[in-house]
């Protein structure tokens, strides 16, 4: 049974989450402070976070961080902060994926779903894989080449091979705009968030069957851009 460990300070929300959760067969722990998270965490590990930014002793971030110093456990932040700023600290802090309040159950436990099925791939397969399938393309890592189905090679620019590789290694995570640009075009380059659209919709033109509606290739406004199977 996957365990959660839900981390809010309003108790309605922690008691709709314990309920939800509980009735789809999840085992639930809920805290509502970032200290009795961080021990919680430690005493009983789970297999997935729930975590509130808007904490009354700690903040959020700083619970990411402290998780982070020990276990990768999937965290997925959900907060009324809505600001990107706030988004992409999170992210870069360790989080995994993020919802803003107000939000919808269905939402929420369609993340979850989402996590737990990649925890659950990784278990099954062990090691990353080293091809992945993008629409009718075949991508192998290992060999640093994109083949579609008939055989034919696509060319890619150094540059566009790199922001590939970062997400096809992150199958399904949300990975911020600000770690695209420092680990594909390095740290002087942490606000040019015009790169990263003009190098997705080169991608998109190249490995999506329809670049305007990409199935695989996909951006979370503000956030950043995920990869989907």
């Amino acid at each position: 049974m996957t365990r959660i460990l839900v981390v809010d300070d309003e108790p309605q929300i922690l008691r709709a989450l314990r309920i939800n959760l509980r009735a789809r067969g999840y085992d639930v722990e809920v805290a509502a402070t970032g200290t009795a998270a961080l021990k919680a965490a430690a005493s009983h590990p789970s297999d997935l976070v729930v975590l509130d930014l808007g904490l009354p002793d700690l903040d959020g971030v700083d619970v990411i961080r402290g998780l982070r110093g020990w276990t990768t456990v999937p965290i997925i932040v959900l907060s009324g902060r809505a600001g990107s700023a706030d988004k992409v600290a999170a992210l870069d802090a360790g989080a995994d994926d993020y919802v803003t309040k107000p939000f919808g159950i269905d939402e929420l436990l369609a993340r979850i779903r989402a996590v737990t099925r990649r925890l659950t791939a990784t278990a099954d397969t062990g090691p990353p894989a080293a091809t992945h399938r993008l629409g009718r393309h075949t991508v192998d890592l290992a060999d640093h080449t994109v083949t579609r189905d008939d055989g034919t090679a696509v060319k890619l620019t150094p540059t566009q091979w790199r922001m590939l590789e970062l997400l096809l290694r992150h199958p399904g995570k949300l990975v911020s705009q600000r770690q695209l640009l420092h680990d594909v075009w390095g740290p002087e380059y942490q606000h040019e968030t015009n790169y990263l659209r003009q190098y997705m919709a080169q991608l998109r033109r190249k490995l999506e069957d329809d670049p305007a509606r990409p199935q695989h290739l996909i951006t979370e406004p503000g956030m950043g851009y995920r990869y989907r199977p």
